[in-house]
């Protein structure tokens, strides 16, 4: 199928189910993942789809019924969809939400058609009419009065109607917003409505732009206290987030590229000792297993500090027990370490309710704060590295690109891989699309084995070769397949993390994985029991607080880890910065 042909396909299929995942459409068009987001990328740049997580859905740009909503949508554009885009990732499938009126709910729509098996309470009629086009959804239309406008239903009958429903979460809007006065309307149906809506809602998240901050209307119909999260947009001034900062809300901030969460200042009082939870990614890969020797060395230097540790195993519904099993036990703070960005809404959710703020480990999840790798920055490295090495072995000669990604991870993460390709292509220039394949490594070395033996295998008359690495794990998958089809002469391999076992490949001057970008896993300890102590504390501590990274080759590793004593631990500089 050409490209034109396939992304035509593409749309179709958009538009016949709406929520279909990028890994869906790879198997129902027989291509790769990556061949799907170049075709992705392609559309959007022609204005065709929208790209949304994990996928795409094509636009509605039908004509809105009233005047004055469509007027109102087109005021602040860009904050809201910035802040619609974040506030929908607490949204997952089969959740029961309540949306009011507002067209920064409204705003919402694009992203919550992507899942599937919502119920969904709503007196917005544009907004009703729009998610009824997913027939998965179950749309309940609150019954009353239609405004003269006709944007929403209010009204007595409505307001009876709200008080036999309960869902999960309520997203609010306003006219204007104070700490003191909360959040305040203008339109009476509309605040005793909302006030409803709240009652009947196991938590409240509240979207406001950054215009209404300091501004008092009418009434208020929600207090502070009855806020569990605000979303903004990245104007707000830095001394709203700071008086934010006092209270017992959750505040994100969002841009259109990345979002900081700021958890509250405020805290009870100080327990004589801490309980502090660990959920770790999988002791039986060696980083993260460093990572917990690291956590449980710096615990035991902490007098006011115990630790409760226990495996994710690389399972989301292991993650999600042991996240109840942390919370049974009474923790005071989590530190969470796992894979699948798609459980970060559900478990942040659990230790939300549970008044728990976590620290979010390599792989960021709303509302927590994150500690970890500078993706980008690492996989840059590690592309100039190898390509740098193509230019002195194969005198710049390169015919094909393997990228053994991990989709589960996220956007974040995947930004090392692009940080490897654009700096192997610095140094080599661009590469043809139809030459850089992508595959899943599965975050564990057997997949990533299989995948390299079928594609080699695919490749037989393939001799220079660049494989680019999630993560060690791939790397060595990658090069035990070369070995097992004599073809380590073909490939040269770059990792990521430099933990143990990718450290003694390194060293064999015979191995085709030339040096991985270090991520430190050994040093996570002390500073995660630093930013802990912090946030127990009640001290402010920035959203993003990332490592340096070094790109360890054979010309340096013994500068870094000159006897290589696993157990060791160095002092590294880490630099503290808000998410780019």
């Amino acid at each position: 199928m050409l490209p034109l042909e396939r992304q035509a396909s593409i749309l179709q299929l958009l538009r016949q189910t709406p929520g279909i995942t990028v890994s869906e459409l790879a198997q129902m068009l027989g291509v790769s993942e990556g061949t799907i987001r170049n075709d992705l990328k392609a559309l959007e740049s022609a204005g065709k789809i929208q790209r949304v997580r994990g996928g795409a859905i094509v636009p509605d740009h039908h004509t809105f019924i009233s005047p004055t909503f469509a007027a109102r949508a087109r005021t602040n554009v860009r904050a809201k969809e910035c802040i619609a885009r974040w506030a929908a990732e607490l949204v997952e499938d089969g959740d029961s939400i309540m949306l009011d009126a507002s067209t920064t709910v409204y705003a919402m729509v694009p992203y919550l058609q992507k899942r599937k098996n919502l119920t969904v309470i709503t007196n917005g009629i544009e907004i009703a009419l729009a998610l009824a086009k997913n027939l998965t959804h179950t749309v309940i239309l609150i019954g009353g009065k239609v405004r003269p406008d006709g944007t929403s239903v209010g009204g007595s009958l409505g307001e009876q109607i709200v008080r036999n429903l309960h869902a999960r979460t309520a997203f609010v809007s306003c006219t204007g917003f104070s700490v003191s006065a909360g959040l305040t309307e203008v339109d009476l149906p509309e605040i005793e409505l909302k006030r409803l809506m709240i009652q009947s809602a196991d938590r409240v998240v509240a979207l406001i732009d950054s215009s209404k901050f300091g501004r008092v209307d009418l009434t208020s119909f929600a207090t502070i206290d009855q806020i569990a999260h605000i979303f903004t947009d990245d104007q707000i001034a830095p001394s709203f987030v700071e008086e934010l900062r006092q209270t017992s809300v959750q505040l994100t901030v969002c841009g259109e590229e990345s979002a900081s969460t700021y958890s509250p200042s405020r805290h009870p009082p100080r327990p004589k000792r801490y309980k502090i939870g660990f959920a770790n990614l999988s002791d039986a890969l060696p980083f993260a297993a460093d990572v917990r020797r690291g956590l449980e060395r710096a615990i035991q230097t902490a007098p006011d500090m115990e630790l409760i540790a226990r495996d994710n195993q690389l399972d989301t519904d292991v993650a999600l027990r042991v996240s109840d099993e942390l919370i049974a036990a009474g923790v005071h703070l989590v530190i969470e370490y796992h894979l699948d960005e798609h459980a970060g809404p559900l478990l942040m959710d659990k230790f939300q309710r549970a008044g728990i703020p976590v620290i979010a480990v390599d792989i960021p999840i709303v509302g927590a704060t994150f500690f970890g790798v500078d993706n980008y920055r690492a996989g840059h490295l590690a592309g100039l590295a190898v390509g740098e090495w193509i230019l002195r072995h194969w005198n710049g000669h390169l015919e094909q690109i393997i990228m053994l990604e991990e989709p589960r991870a996220g956007k974040l993460p995947a930004a090392r891989m692009q940080g490897q390709l654009d700096g192997l292509q610095k140094i080599l220039g661009p590469m043809p699309a139809e030459r850089i394949l992508t595959v899943n490594c599965g975050n564990n070395c057997l997949m990533s084995e299989e995948q390299i033996l079928q594609v080699l295998q695919r490749l037989p008359d393939v001799h220079h070769i660049a494989v680019l690495c999630f993560n060690d794990e791939a790397a060595m998958g990658a090069v035990r397949a070369a070995r097992k089809l004599g073809r380590e002469e073909d490939l040269v391999i770059v990792g990521q993390g430099a933990d143990r076992q990718v450290r003694r490949e390194i060293r064999d001057p015979h191995s085709r994985i030339i040096g991985s970008t270090a991520y430190w896993p050994e040093r996570y300890g002390p500073k995660l029991v630093e930013i802990a102590g912090k946030i127990l504390a009640g001290q402010p501590v920035p959203p993003a607080i990332f490592n340096e990274h070094v790109f360890i080759s054979r010309e340096n590793i013994n500068l870094y880890y000159p006897q290589d004593v696993d157990s060791a631990v160095y002092e590294l500089p880490i630099a503290q910065e808000e998410m780019p």
